[in-house]
């Protein structure tokens, strides 16, 4: 069995599928009359849930309970365009974890919760330029030394 994706049932798949195009930059995969949307990235927006289920079914929104998880090279780029966009409700703008990425969060048009953080290649190769060594960006970022290594070659 393999894993297929995430598919998240929206509201209005018009706004859905503008915010995760334009904003997020994602590219359509599959249309099927707008009613289901899949992305290259592997998630999937689902408009007329209730048609598809055939049972009744309330969209929950700000449920809090997960999060679509986007990494970019670049976070403070995303972090300004983001800041630029109408509507975009922050949960916190990026913050520093101990292993060393730096993440920010808010919420999408129907209320789901959308992680950016910096790869953590991004992350290791930001503390190998500031001078840390292998061991020092391995230890810091919590990854094994050989993968801090191959980042170097």
């Amino acid at each position: 069995m393999n894993f297929g994706g995430v598919l998240i049932a929206v509201k209005d798949m018009t706004k859905a599928r503008q915010f995760y195009e334009e904003v997020m930059e994602q590219k359509v995969m599959m249309d099927l009359d707008n009613i289901h949307v899949a992305f290259e990235s592997g998630f999937s927006l689902q408009a007329d849930y209730v048609g598809l289920l055939d049972v009744p079914l309330e969209i929950k929104q700000q449920s809090n309970n997960f999060q679509l998880y986007f990494e970019v090279e670049d976070l403070d780029k995303w972090e300004e365009k983001l800041s630029n966009v109408e509507g975009i409700e922050f949960l916190h703008h990026s913050k520093e974890y101990p292993w060393g990425q730096r993440v920010m969060r808010f919420y999408d048009r129907d209320k789901c919760i959308v992680e950016v953080s910096e790869s953590m290649d991004s992350v290791a190769k930001r503390y190998l330029k500031q001078g840390f060594s292998v061991e020092e960006t391995a230890e810091k970022t919590m990854f094994p030394v050989a993968f801090v290594q191959q980042l170097v070659e």
